[in-house]
C-alpha cells in the first residue's frame, strides 16, 4: 500500500512540472488603428461664413506634400478657375482677382516659393498660423511662409485670409465684378508692396480674358454687389481706465471703425467723451 501511495505521488509530482513548462500564449488586443478624417472645408471660416455646399471641394489631405506640375500659364488658369469660382460665390472675391494673383504670387506655380511650399499667395505665417510652414526669402532674409500639402488649400486659404482680415474688410464694398478696384484695393491695403501690384493684376486680366470667370458666376445668379447691412446705433460715455481698443471689443467691433465713425486720428480718448457705437443689427 505505502508502495502504491509512493508511485502516485511520483506520477503527480512529473504532471505538475510538465504542466509548469508549457508555454501560456496570451491573446493580444488588435492596436487601435487611428484614421484621420479630412480635412473640413469649412475650417477656419467664421460661423455664419459659407457653407460647405458652396464651397469647392477640396482633395482629401495626403498626409504628405504633393508636387503639383503647371506646364504654362494657361494650364494654370484651367486647373485653378473653377475652384475660383466656387470661391468667388461663397466669399464673393472675384476669380479673375484669384487668379491674377495665384499667377504673379507664385509664376504660374513654378516659383522656388510655390514649388516648395504650395502657397500660391506668398501668405506669410502670421500670428495665430499653426500649420506647416518654411522659410523663404521676401522682403527680408528667411521670412516665414504658409505650407500646404495640396494647392487647393492654398486657395481656400487665400480666400479665408482675406475675407477675414479687417484691413481687407473696404475691398467686399465693391462689385463683385470691379477686377480693377479689387486690384487697386489689394495694393492700399497693404497686401504687396509693389507699388506697381495693381497694374500687373490688371495686365494679367486683360491678358487672359480672367474676367470671364466673374461674368460667368455673376450670370449664374449672383449678386454684383452686397446687400445692404442695417445697423443699430448708439452711444457710449467713456469711463475711467477704458482704452478705445477695451471699448472695440465690448461691442465687437473693430478699433478702425470706431476711429472711423468719431473722426479719430488716433487712439486717445478722454474721461466722459461720448463715442458714437454702430453694430449691424441681427436677424
Amino acid at each position: 500500500m505505502i508502495r502504491r501511495i509512493g508511485y502516485v505521488l511520483v506520477l503527480i509530482l512529473i504532471f505538475t512540472a510538465c504542466k509548469s513548462k508549457k508555454r501560456t500564449v496570451a491573446h493580444q488586443p488588435k492596436p487601435v488603428v487611428e484614421v484621420k478624417k479630412n480635412r473640413n472645408p469649412n475650417a477656419g471660416l467664421p460661423k455664419d461664413g459659407p457653407k460647405e455646399s458652396k464651397l469647392y471641394p477640396l482633395p482629401a489631405n495626403p498626409g504628405r506634400f504633393v508636387k503639383f506640375p503647371i506646364a504654362n500659364t494657361q494650364e494654370y488658369i484651367d486647373t485653378f478657375s473653377e475652384i475660383a469660382q466656387y470661391d468667388m460665390r461663397a466669399f464673393g472675391i472675384p476669380a479673375s482677382i484669384t487668379l491674377a494673383q495665384g499667377i504673379l504670387e507664385s509664376g504660374s506655380g513654378k516659383g522656388e516659393l510655390t514649388r516648395k511650399t504650395n502657397n500660391h499667395f506668398g501668405i506669410k505665417c502670421h500670428t495665430g498660423w499653426d500649420g506647416e510652414f518654411d522659410f523663404h526669402d521676401d522682403d527680408a532674409k528667411g521670412e516665414c511662409f504658409r505650407k500646404y500639402n495640396h494647392p487647393m488649400y492654398s486657395f481656400r486659404d487665400h480666400s479665408i485670409f482675406l475675407s477675414t482680415r479687417s484691413r481687407y474688410k473696404f475691398l467686399f464694398n465693391y462689385r463683385r465684378d470691379d477686377y480693377k478696384k479689387w486690384a487697386y484695393g489689394l495694393r492700399q491695403a497693404g497686401y504687396a508692396t509693389d507699388r506697381k501690384y495693381p497694374q500687373k493684376l490688371i495686365a494679367l486680366i486683360e491678358r487672359y480674358n480672367l474676367d470671364k470667370y466673374d461674368d460667368e458666376v455673376v450670370d449664374g445668379g449672383l449678386d454684383t454687389v452686397r446687400a445692404p447691412k442695417k445697423y443699430e446705433v448708439f452711444t457710449h460715455v467713456v469711463e475711467k481706465g477704458e482704452t478705445l481698443y477695451a471699448i472695440s471689443r465690448k461691442y465687437a467691433i473693430s478699433v478702425d471703425e470706431l476711429k472711423q465713425i468719431n473722426n479719430l486720428n488716433n487712439n486717445t480718448i478722454s474721461i466722459g467723451q461720448v463715442l458714437n457705437i454702430r453694430k449691424e443689427k441681427t436677424k
